[in-house]
Parts: C-alpha cells; sequence; structure tokens
C-alpha cells in the first residue's frame, strides 16, 4: 500500500505526560523487547535514565523516544517502538544521525581492539573490476522520510546531550568482527515482504543509472521515477542545523513524478545532495523502518561531506566514498570526510533542483 502523507511531528503533550503514558503501557502487560545485554531484564533502561520523554505515531506504529545522547562516534536517542496490532510488546531500538544527516535505526554493533561500528543492516552484492563483494546496504536501517523531521527536532528539545558510552551494548545485539549482515528479526520483514513482486519498486529494478563511468553528467532516470520539482511535488520543507555543514540545512521531501517514490533533498548556502529514495508503503518493522527497498546507484546519493581520507601511507592506500578524481577539501572538522560538491554540482538533478526549487 501507497500513501502521501506529510511528515509527523512530536505530539504536543509534556515530557512528563509522554512518560506516564509509557509506564502506563507497560503495566498494562506490554513487556520491553531487547537485543542488548538488557534483554533479561529489559526494565533496567528505564531506571539508567533512557526514560521515553517524547512521542510521535506513524503508519501504525507509537514511537517513544528517550533525551538525545551522544558520543565520539554517533548522536543518538534510545526509542522504543509499540507497533499496532501487538499491545504485549515494546521495541527497544537505537535510533542514531549519520553523516549525511539521515536518521537510522542500528541493526548491531561490533567492538573490539581491532573493530568499533554500528551495524547497517542488510547486505548488498557490488560487482568490483570483475569479482562480487558484499557490502552493508545502508540505507536499510534509514528512518521513513516521514518521520525524519520529528526524530531531527529531538535534538533542539535536548540541551547538553549527555555523553554516553554504555546505550549501544544494553540496547544493540553485540556481533563479530566480521559479521556485517544483520540478524534475523531484522532480516526477515524485508525477506517476506520481497517475496511478493507486486511490493517492489520498478520491478526491483534500480530507478537510475549512470550510462558512463564516472560521468556525473550521463545520470539518467527510468522515466516516471524523475523527481517532481513542481510546486504539487514538494510535499513538505523544514530546516535543521549541523556543525559538519557550517550552519542551517534545509531538506525537502519531494515525490517522483509517478507518485510512487519519494526524495529528500538537502541543501546548505554551498552543497545540495539528495538522501537514498524512498517508497510509499505503510509497512514498517519492528526497527521502524520500510521493508520495501528503492535502488538507485550509490554515485547518485553521494552527501555532501564523504568519507576520503588516507588508510595507509607506505603504500599510501585512499579509503573515499567520493567518485575517482571529484573529491575537495578536507573537512575544517572532521578530517575523515572531504568536500564532493566538484561531482555533485555536475549531477543535472542537482542543477534542476538548484534552479527549479532553491
Amino acid at each position: 500500500m501507497e500513501v502521501i502523507v506529510p511528515s509527523v511531528a512530536l505530539t504536543a503533550q509534556s515530557p512528563r505526560a509522554v512518560t506516564a503514558e509509557f509506564r502506563r503501557l507497560l503495566d498494562g502487560g506490554a513487556r520491553i523487547i531487547c537485543a542488548g545485554t538488557a534483554r533479561r531484564s529489559p526494565r533496567r533502561l528505564l531506571a539508567l535514565g533512557y526514560v521515553p520523554r517524547y512521542k510521535t505515531q506513524l503508519f501504525g506504529v507509537t514511537f517513544y523516544f528517550s533525551e538525545i545522547r551522544k558520543n565520539e562516534d554517533i548522536r543518538f536517542t534510545v526509542a522504543y517502538l509499540a507497533m499496532q496490532g501487538d499491545p504485549r510488546r515494546v521495541y527497544a531500538r537505537l535510533f542514531y544521525k549519520d553523516g549525511s544527516l539521515l536518521w537510522r535505526s542500528a541493526s548491531h554493533f561490533a567492538r573490539s581492539r581491532h573493530e568499533n561500528w554500528i551495524g547497517k543492516g542488510d547486505l548488498k552484492l557490488i560487482c568490483e573490476h570483475g569479482e562480487w563483494f558484499h557490502y552493508s546496504d545502508e540505507n536499510t536501517t534509514d528512518l521513513p522520510l516521514e518521520l525524519q523531521a520529528a526524530v531531527e527536532s529531538l535534538t533542539q528539545r535536548t540541551k547538553g546531550a549527555r555523553t554516553d558510552h554504555r546505550a549501544t551494548g544494553l540496547v544493540l545485539r553485540r556481533s563479530s568482527d566480521t559479521r556485517l549482515m544483520a540478524y534475523n528479526d531484522f532480516i526477515a520483514p524485508r525477506r517476506r515482504a520481497a517475496a511478493d513482486p507486486r511490493n517492489l519498486v520498478n520491478g526491483g529494478r534500480a530507478i537510475a543509472q549512470f550510462t558512463r563511468e564516472n560521468d556525473p553528467s550521463s545520470l539518467e532516470f527510468v522515466r516516471g521515477y524523475e523527481p517532481d520539482f513542481s510546486r504539487h511535488g514538494i510535499v513538505d520543507e523544514c530546516a535543521s542545523r549541523s556543525t559538519l555543514y557550517g550552519g542551517r540545512v534545509r531538506r525537502f521531501r519531494i515525490l517522483s513524478k509517478n507518485r510512487h517514490v519519494q526524495y529528500l533533498f538537502m541543501a546548505t548556502r554551498r552543497l545540495a545532495w539528495i538522501g537514498h529514495p524512498q517508497a510509499l508503503t505503510t509497512e514498517l518493522s519492528s526497527y521502524g523502518v520500510r521493508t520495501i527497498d528503492v535502488h538507485v546507484p550509490d554515485e547518485l546519493v553521494v552527501p555532501g561531506m564523504e568519507y576520503h581520507y588516507m588508510e595507509t601511507e607506505d603504500p599510501p592506500v585512499w579509503v573515499s566514498q567520493i567518485p575517482p578524481g571529484f573529491a575537495g577539501p578536507v573537512s575544517p572538522v572532521d578530517a575523515w570526510r572531504a568536500d564532493a560538491s566538484r561531482w555533485l554540482d555536475a549531477l543535472p538533478v542537482i542543477r534542476e533542483f538548484r534552479r527549479r526549487v532553491l
């Protein structure tokens, strides 16, 4: 089922009222389901301060949010999801903000002497130089675009986010260093949804492509899936602030011309980029994410500041998610990221967005 709705906002309830409502939910028999070390005594999360203070609803899911916290890697909130039709369970999840400025639902994590990373959902198979490799499919953990503004507004409600290094282990399942793919509770709803061909966007095929390698001007959309930059195609607009991006960031939810897909365009005074597009389906998993994907080339959704750094000096080995030859200056606030505007500003869709919307 596809539905076009405005972006949701946090309810007008006071933090005390939201907390009281959540406790009544638990006193009525609902149990917190947690995948991390708090799973045997999940109410411990409340005793440790991860108490719901804010609330919103989308597609039959009630989202309860704790205050924003942070560590050296991420800014996050512990969220509790009450699913319509499942009154006995409330799922504890960790929502965090990615460098692309999208909020995501972490699937699992790994931490050791060698690794420290947040799991990013399902896997995708990519051919590189004639060989096939599995990579994390990060967009499978993106929260619905309809929910992004509400979660972002939490950052304005939390003054002086507390530093927190324990929430990740309490809430998320810990994996080995070598496990990229999420566990079955994340994967299974996706497999069930994808098994029905009627659910697939463009039959499961990409809705855009580059007809020439490493040439941003060669971008083409499948007919109908182009963003509709007319006033009828722009669902809503909001703004946020980002240290990485130097201040105010405008965010536009924009529909495709055939109304099967939605885009999130973001723009600062100097940069403009596209978040990964999403379907307009209404099924959400217990992680708060859509179960149906929209496939596009990674080069279409490069954020304004993207990973680009030297991993080793002898021999020099660069790690970069910016197309070859297009990396700009390194960020003054994050030495791991560089300016991707040379690539982005050459994309025809970004040029049209600047001309018709900005």
